[in-house]
Protein backbone atom coordinates (compact mmCIF):
# COMPACT_ATOMS: atom_id res chain seq x y z
CA UNK A 1 0.00 0.00 0.00
CA UNK A 2 1.38 3.53 -1.10
CA UNK A 3 2.09 6.20 1.67
CA UNK A 4 -0.29 8.67 2.30
CA UNK A 5 -0.09 12.25 4.27
CA UNK A 6 -2.04 13.83 6.86
CA UNK A 7 -1.87 17.12 9.18
CA UNK A 8 -1.85 17.56 12.49
CA UNK A 9 -3.97 19.65 14.22
CA UNK A 10 -3.27 20.03 18.14
CA UNK A 11 -5.24 21.90 19.23
CA UNK A 12 -4.30 21.95 22.76
CA UNK A 13 -7.16 22.26 25.63
CA UNK A 14 -10.55 22.82 23.40
CA UNK A 15 -13.64 22.60 24.32
CA UNK A 16 -15.43 19.43 22.84
CA UNK A 17 -18.32 21.41 20.88
CA UNK A 18 -15.43 23.60 19.12
CA UNK A 19 -14.00 20.06 18.26
CA UNK A 20 -16.52 18.56 17.43
CA UNK A 21 -17.81 20.94 14.55
CA UNK A 22 -14.39 20.92 13.18
CA UNK A 23 -14.53 17.21 13.01
CA UNK A 24 -17.97 17.90 10.67
CA UNK A 25 -16.38 20.78 8.84
CA UNK A 26 -13.33 18.91 7.57
CA UNK A 27 -15.47 15.41 6.94
CA UNK A 28 -17.68 18.41 4.53
CA UNK A 29 -14.96 19.62 3.05
CA UNK A 30 -13.82 15.97 1.79
CA UNK A 31 -16.78 14.68 0.63
CA UNK A 32 -16.51 17.78 -1.73
CA UNK A 33 -12.89 17.19 -2.22
CA UNK A 34 -11.16 13.82 -2.65
CA UNK A 35 -7.59 15.72 -2.50
CA UNK A 36 -8.14 17.68 0.97
CA UNK A 37 -5.61 16.51 3.18
CA UNK A 38 -6.06 14.13 6.00
CA UNK A 39 -5.81 15.19 9.39
CA UNK A 40 -4.38 14.59 12.97
CA UNK A 41 -6.80 15.96 15.94
CA UNK A 42 -4.82 16.14 19.25
CA UNK A 43 -6.99 17.82 22.11
CA UNK A 44 -7.15 17.84 26.14
CA UNK A 45 -11.08 18.80 26.63
CA UNK A 46 -12.55 20.15 29.90
CA UNK A 47 -14.77 17.94 31.79
CA UNK A 48 -17.79 16.24 29.47
CA UNK A 49 -19.77 12.69 28.96
CA UNK A 50 -20.47 12.14 25.65
CA UNK A 51 -23.50 8.74 24.51
CA UNK A 52 -22.89 6.82 21.41
CA UNK A 53 -25.21 5.21 19.31
CA UNK A 54 -25.28 2.11 21.82
CA UNK A 55 -25.91 4.12 25.46
CA UNK A 56 -28.82 2.83 26.64
CA UNK A 57 -31.79 4.84 28.50
CA UNK A 58 -31.52 8.53 28.39
CA UNK A 59 -28.66 10.51 29.33
CA UNK A 60 -28.42 11.37 33.74
CA UNK A 61 -30.11 14.41 34.38
CA UNK A 62 -27.23 15.37 36.58
CA UNK A 63 -24.37 15.62 34.22
CA UNK A 64 -24.11 19.21 33.13
CA UNK A 65 -21.60 18.79 30.20
CA UNK A 66 -23.14 15.78 27.94
CA UNK A 67 -23.19 15.40 24.55
CA UNK A 68 -25.16 12.49 22.28
CA UNK A 69 -23.11 12.14 19.38
CA UNK A 70 -22.81 9.60 16.49
CA UNK A 71 -20.09 7.81 17.09
CA UNK A 72 -20.41 3.96 18.04
CA UNK A 73 -20.20 3.15 21.18
CA UNK A 74 -21.73 3.81 24.85
CA UNK A 75 -20.87 6.74 27.25
CA UNK A 76 -17.41 7.22 28.34
CA UNK A 77 -15.68 10.73 30.02
CA UNK A 78 -13.18 13.23 28.95
CA UNK A 79 -11.31 15.71 31.16
CA UNK A 80 -8.05 17.69 31.29
CA UNK A 81 -4.86 15.06 31.34
CA UNK A 82 -6.64 12.63 28.86
CA UNK A 83 -5.60 12.52 24.93
CA UNK A 84 -8.15 12.58 22.86
CA UNK A 85 -7.36 11.75 19.23
CA UNK A 86 -9.50 12.24 16.56
CA UNK A 87 -8.42 10.71 12.80
CA UNK A 88 -10.08 12.50 10.06
CA UNK A 89 -8.72 10.60 7.50
CA UNK A 90 -10.64 9.21 3.78
CA UNK A 91 -9.98 5.33 3.96
CA UNK A 92 -8.57 4.01 0.95
CA UNK A 93 -9.64 0.94 -0.86
CA UNK A 94 -7.62 -1.33 0.66
CA UNK A 95 -8.92 0.55 4.04
CA UNK A 96 -12.97 0.43 3.65
CA UNK A 97 -12.97 -1.72 6.83
CA UNK A 98 -14.86 -0.60 10.14
CA UNK A 99 -12.89 -3.21 12.22
CA UNK A 100 -9.55 -2.54 10.21
CA UNK A 101 -9.74 1.05 11.41
CA UNK A 102 -10.90 0.04 15.07
CA UNK A 103 -7.72 -2.57 15.45
CA UNK A 104 -5.72 0.18 14.13
CA UNK A 105 -6.39 2.68 16.80
CA UNK A 106 -6.07 -0.02 19.33
CA UNK A 107 -3.11 -0.68 17.92
CA UNK A 108 -1.74 2.50 17.68
CA UNK A 109 -2.11 2.90 21.43
CA UNK A 110 -0.86 -0.34 22.75
CA UNK A 111 2.75 0.34 21.01
CA UNK A 112 2.62 3.86 22.61
CA UNK A 113 2.04 2.94 26.07
CA UNK A 114 4.47 0.38 25.51
CA UNK A 115 7.53 2.51 25.20
CA UNK A 116 6.38 4.16 28.28
CA UNK A 117 6.78 0.39 29.92
CA UNK A 118 2.97 -0.63 30.00
CA UNK A 119 1.72 -3.87 28.18
CA UNK A 120 -1.52 -3.75 26.63
CA UNK A 121 -3.46 -5.53 24.32
CA UNK A 122 -7.08 -5.75 22.50
CA UNK A 123 -10.02 -8.11 24.04
CA UNK A 124 -12.81 -9.50 22.11
CA UNK A 125 -16.12 -8.14 22.26
CA UNK A 126 -14.51 -5.35 24.27
CA UNK A 127 -13.33 -2.49 21.95
CA UNK A 128 -10.75 -0.58 23.49
CA UNK A 129 -7.52 -0.96 25.06
CA UNK A 130 -6.89 -3.26 28.60
CA UNK A 131 -3.96 -3.69 30.89
CA UNK A 132 -2.06 -7.31 30.49
CA UNK A 133 -2.92 -9.17 33.30
CA UNK A 134 -5.56 -6.60 34.87
CA UNK A 135 -9.07 -6.18 34.12
CA UNK A 136 -8.36 -2.16 33.73
CA UNK A 137 -9.14 -0.54 30.98
CA UNK A 138 -6.77 2.62 30.40
CA UNK A 139 -8.12 3.77 26.65
CA UNK A 140 -11.75 3.89 24.94
CA UNK A 141 -12.49 4.28 21.09
CA UNK A 142 -15.59 5.09 19.21
CA UNK A 143 -15.73 5.94 15.90
CA UNK A 144 -18.03 7.23 13.34
CA UNK A 145 -17.59 6.67 8.95
CA UNK A 146 -19.64 8.66 6.30
CA UNK A 147 -18.76 8.22 2.75
CA UNK A 148 -15.60 6.31 4.63
CA UNK A 149 -14.35 9.34 5.71
CA UNK A 150 -13.61 8.48 9.47
CA UNK A 151 -14.22 11.05 12.22
CA UNK A 152 -14.09 10.88 16.49
CA UNK A 153 -11.55 8.27 17.39
CA UNK A 154 -9.64 7.42 20.74
CA UNK A 155 -8.94 8.57 24.24
CA UNK A 156 -6.30 7.32 26.44
CA UNK A 157 -5.62 8.27 29.88
CA UNK A 158 -2.66 9.75 30.75
CA UNK A 159 -3.03 11.60 34.29
CA UNK A 160 -6.39 12.65 34.19
CA UNK A 161 -8.45 12.62 37.37
CA UNK A 162 -10.97 9.40 37.41
CA UNK A 163 -13.30 10.55 39.14
CA UNK A 164 -15.37 11.18 37.14
CA UNK A 165 -16.59 8.02 35.65
CA UNK A 166 -18.25 7.34 38.23
CA UNK A 167 -21.04 9.14 37.29
CA UNK A 168 -21.90 6.55 33.71
CA UNK A 169 -21.17 3.13 33.24
CA UNK A 170 -18.01 3.97 30.78
CA UNK A 171 -18.15 2.03 27.80
CA UNK A 172 -20.69 -0.30 29.24
CA UNK A 173 -18.62 -1.41 32.20
CA UNK A 174 -18.26 -0.61 36.04
CA UNK A 175 -16.40 2.95 36.49
CA UNK A 176 -13.74 0.91 38.40
CA UNK A 177 -12.66 -0.53 35.68
CA UNK A 178 -10.77 2.35 34.25
CA UNK A 179 -6.98 2.95 35.00
CA UNK A 180 -4.97 5.51 33.66
CA UNK A 181 -1.16 6.20 32.67
CA UNK A 182 -0.61 7.90 36.02
CA UNK A 183 -2.34 5.13 38.07
CA UNK A 184 0.03 2.29 36.61
CA UNK A 185 3.46 4.17 36.35
CA UNK A 186 2.99 6.93 39.58
CA UNK A 187 5.65 9.18 39.41
CA UNK A 188 7.15 7.44 36.30
CA UNK A 189 4.05 9.00 34.12
CA UNK A 190 5.14 10.96 31.05
CA UNK A 191 3.53 14.27 30.35
CA UNK A 192 0.77 14.51 27.78
CA UNK A 193 3.13 16.35 25.18
CA UNK A 194 5.77 13.10 25.53
CA UNK A 195 3.17 10.86 25.15
CA UNK A 196 1.70 12.87 22.30
CA UNK A 197 4.99 13.11 20.25
CA UNK A 198 5.29 9.33 20.55
CA UNK A 199 1.42 8.38 19.52
CA UNK A 200 2.12 10.83 16.56
CA UNK A 201 4.95 8.12 15.35
CA UNK A 202 3.08 4.95 16.42
CA UNK A 203 -0.18 6.32 14.27
CA UNK A 204 2.10 6.97 11.17
CA UNK A 205 3.07 3.25 11.75
CA UNK A 206 -0.41 1.78 11.55
CA UNK A 207 -2.12 4.36 9.26
CA UNK A 208 0.99 4.02 6.93
CA UNK A 209 0.77 8.03 6.41
CA UNK A 210 3.32 10.52 6.94
CA UNK A 211 2.84 13.51 8.69
CA UNK A 212 3.58 16.66 6.87
CA UNK A 213 2.17 20.05 8.22
CA UNK A 214 0.98 21.09 11.45
CA UNK A 215 -1.91 22.89 11.38
CA UNK A 216 -1.87 26.46 13.44
CA UNK A 217 -4.27 28.83 11.94
CA UNK A 218 -6.99 29.40 14.20
CA UNK A 219 -9.11 30.19 11.63
CA UNK A 220 -9.11 26.18 10.63
CA UNK A 221 -9.14 24.82 14.20
CA UNK A 222 -12.61 26.66 14.76
CA UNK A 223 -15.62 27.24 13.48
CA UNK A 224 -18.17 30.06 13.48
CA UNK A 225 -21.14 27.56 14.05
CA UNK A 226 -22.80 28.52 17.38
CA UNK A 227 -21.74 25.87 20.01
CA UNK A 228 -25.22 23.66 21.65
CA UNK A 229 -25.51 21.22 24.01
CA UNK A 230 -26.30 17.06 21.85
CA UNK A 231 -28.26 16.38 24.73
CA UNK A 232 -30.86 19.05 24.29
Amino acid sequence: MPVAFFEIDDQGINDYNQSYYTQLDVVHQKKKNSYYPDRLVLVQHPEVYTFGRKSKGSIPWNLKNAFAIERGGEATYHNLGQLVCYPLLTLREEEKDAHLHLRRLEETIIQTIKEFGILSERRKGATGVWIVGKDKKIASIGIAISSWITFHGSALNVDNDLAGFSKIDPCGFNANVMTSMREELKEKCPSIEEVKKVLVNQFSKQFNRLPTDIVTDPARLKTSRSTKNFAE
